[in-house]
């Protein structure tokens, strides 16, 4: 159980549950990236995309708060108290982070891995070490201050197959992990195994494993930033239509695969921000490559019900200032929560909306 009130109530009537466990099988449209500033400062952002209202909000959750694991036979696991305040997003008004950071200016994302997700084994001697696999965000945020804690402690826990109650299903996931000086890794559980990559390159995406992505990488190194030259054929002499043409054949459709390979090289071309301000928009920028507007993903259910993946939400994590800054589908202005500016040793978890809708602002009128 947490320490925390839960205002708002999640109901699912049988088909709606049966909907959201078909949603939930194809929501792999998600990508996060990272950039470091010129002064070092880091910045990792991402987008959210997720077939049903995943009804997220930010959440400031203090030092000093009480957190139980919860275990596949209903028995409560791992049991800690925060050591660190944190700041990110929830979602089904749930008292745990999906992504955010804390106030070592460590970050961790949630994604979707359907089909390569394999949880550890989990037996009653493990009880006093589970967790859920969508609690292993906060347990990283409440307990460490950079990646080599993080990757160090996590041999030392099990993440079970445990059903998420809201959708009926045991939620397929891997892990992005970021500290203040940019280390990065990516956590899977695959075939029961938990296996822990190097980053280097920052980016995230869906299944495959990561390791599988990095690979796939090859395929464009005759990708490039600069405009390809004109070739000569004989005594023809072909140009390129224009702008662009060094970046001819890169995937531009929103597959795991596609997304991985465009974010890597969008992250890298672009111009390096002189601090992590300026890398906070610039990664904005970037995700709006891969923004999906609500239609543009579709899946047709056996009843006949039409169900469409859409970015629900983008943020990004200023890791240096500590700053959490997202925008949602209903309001592409840009917001954020200082977390230096909480209050880090409340009682209880604090809740900002993320809702409301954007308005146009008229420019030009004399009245």
């Amino acid at each position: 159980m947490f320490r925390t009130k839960i205002s708002k109530c999640i109901r699912f009537t049988a088909g709606a549950l049966a909907s959201t466990m078909l949603l939930a099988s194809t929501a792999d449209a998600c990508t996060g990236i990272t950039l470091m500033a010129k002064d070092g400062s880091v910045v990792r952002a991402r987008t959210m995309e997720f077939g049903v209202d995943l009804q997220s909000n930010v959440i400031v959750s203090p030092r000093n708060f009480e957190r139980v694991g919860e275990t596949p036979d209903g028995k409560p696991g791992l049991t800690w108290t925060s050591k660190y305040a944190s700041v990110g997003t929830n979602g089904v008004d749930m008292p745990v982070i999906v992504d955010g950071l804390n106030e070592k200016g460590l970050s961790i994302g949630i994604f979707y891995f359907s089909q390569s997700a394999g949880y550890q084994p989990y037996t009653a001697d493990a009880q006093n070490s589970t967790l859920a696999p969508w609690q292993l965000g906060s347990y990283i945020l409440d307990n460490f201050a950079t990646v080599e804690e993080a990757k160090a402690a996590l041999s030392d826990i099990t993440v079970a197959p445990v059903t998420f109650a809201h959708f009926g299903i045991v939620l397929p996931l891997h892990y992005v992990i970021t500290d203040a000086a940019g280390n990065t890794i990516v956590v899977e559980y695959v075939d029961g195994e938990l296996n822990i990559h190097d980053n280097e390159v920052g980016v995230i995406t869906n299944n495959p494993p990561f390791d599988w992505h990095m690979t796939n990488l090859k395929n464009y190194v005759n990708l490039s930033y600069d405009n390809v030259p004109p070739k000569q054929f004989g005594n023809v002499k072909i140009t390129g239509f224009g702008e662009g043409t060094g970046m001819l054949g890169v995937p531009g459709d929103f597959t795991s695969p596609s997304r991985f390979v465009r974010a890597a090289l969008f992250q890298t071309g672009v111009d390096q921000g002189a601090t992590s301000e300026d890398d906070v928009f610039q990664a904005f920028h970037i995700l709006n490559n891969f923004d999906i507007p609500k239609g543009a993903i579709r899946e047709t259910d056996a009843d006949g019900q039409v169900h469409q993946d859409y970015t629900q939400w983008t943020t990004a994590n200023d890791l240096e200032k500590q700053r959490f800054y997202f925008r949602t589908y209903d309001n592409s202005s840009i917001r954020f929560v200082d977390l230096k500016a909480q209050d880090l040793d409340a009682a209880d978890i604090k809740t900002i909306e993320m809702e409301g809708y954007e308005t146009a602002t008229e420019l030009g009128t004399d009245k």
